[in-house]
């Protein structure tokens, strides 16, 4: 009787590790085949992007990645509307697509730390384009350095400014350009989230929250509105050579913002989330295989993203040297 228990046991044992294996073996069997056709198929047959309209519209277009989402963009043939901050910034960048792309261009100026009223003009701007596409992108650091909460000057002013900026900026621009889009039964919307709204940061918490909700905003508003001709796509960056990065110098792992966006937009009606790149997309696996839920709540998590943010301030620091 006990030799048929062990049996059945090791039976038993052996059946769970034959489905544990099946079901890695098909989960990362798949997530491999999705890699290969958004990283490789993707630059031979790419997304005909023309055909959700005339018109793109970049938030933060004038450096970084939203400077480089608007250029790429016009290179695929559409005219651009390039909202920021500094006007100056906003015309130097329109000249420069208008010269190389040919493209028309029109410049908002907008400072997205205000409240709603700075989409007043912003809809009034807008009206009467065909616009295809939507690349919300403006975004903000808390502070420089790595900090805990109440450790930044002015705590309660920031925190209003950097919400503004990343999460009020996404809801109030697809506010303004949905409607039109579900009424035309076509448009992209891209929404720059972050690999540090993939898990809890501590000493980076309130830019890393604001990334979670951009990300889990638009992989619900995809859902909602895929069936209507809608996509929303999740972009999920790692290290992007920009001011936000301290400018730091592009190897294997930091990508240059035009680098990274001409990847990116490739992926777009393969995945509607992205890590924009094959870099970027094995970093987070494994930054996820290795890093635990357990290790982001410990004390020691704390040193480590401050050296990490100190390193990379000093690497921007030489680059400038």
């Amino acid at each position: 009787m006990a030799v048929q228990e062990e049996i059945c046991l090791s039976q038993g044992f052996a059946l769970i590790g034959m489905i544990t294996v099946g079901y890695l073996s098909i989960t990362w069997g798949w997530s491999i085949l999705c890699g290969f056709r958004a990283h490789f198929l993707s630059h031979w047959w790419k997304p005909n992007l023309r055909k959700y309209g005339t018109w793109a519209v970049v938030t933060g277009a004038t450096d970084g990645i939203g400077k480089s989402y608007a250029e790429e963009l016009a290179r695929r043939g559409f005219d651009i509307v390039l909202i920021s901050r500094s006007l100056e910034k906003l015309q130097r960048v329109a000249e420069g697509i208008e010269q190389k792309s040919g493209r028309k261009t029109k410049i908002i100026q907008a400072d997205f730390t205000g409240d709603v009223g700075i989409y007043t003009p912003i809809e009034e701007g807008l009206k009467g384009l065909d616009i295809g596409i939507l690349v919300n992108n403006v975004g903000m650091k808390y502070t420089d350095n790595s900090a805990r909460f109440l450790d930044v000057p002015n705590v309660k002013q920031r925190v209003i400014e950097v919400i503004n900026c990343n999460v009020l900026s996404v809801l109030q621009m697809t506010n303004i350009v949905l409607p039109d889009m579900l009424k035309k039964k076509k448009g992209l919307i891209i929404n720059i989230a972050s690999e540090a709204g993939t898990h809890p940061f501590p000493m980076v918490a309130v830019y890393s929250s604001t990334k979670a909700f951009v990300d889990y905003f638009s992989r619900s508003l995809q859902t909602e509105y895929c069936s209507q001709g809608i996509t929303v796509q999740s972009v999920l960056p790692l290290l992007v050579s920009t001011n936000m990065t301290f400018g730091i110098k592009s190897n294997i792992f930091v990508k240059t913002s035009d680098s990274y966006v001409y990847d990116a937009l490739n992926t777009v009606g393969v995945t509607t989330r992205t890590h924009g790149c094959l870099s970027h997309d094995l970093q987070h696996f494994f930054f996820h295989l290795f890093i635990s839920d357990f290790t982001l709540r410990s004390n020691g998590i704390i040193f480590l993203v401050s050296r990490a943010i100190k390193t990379l301030m000093n690497m921007g620091t030489m680059k400038k040297d």
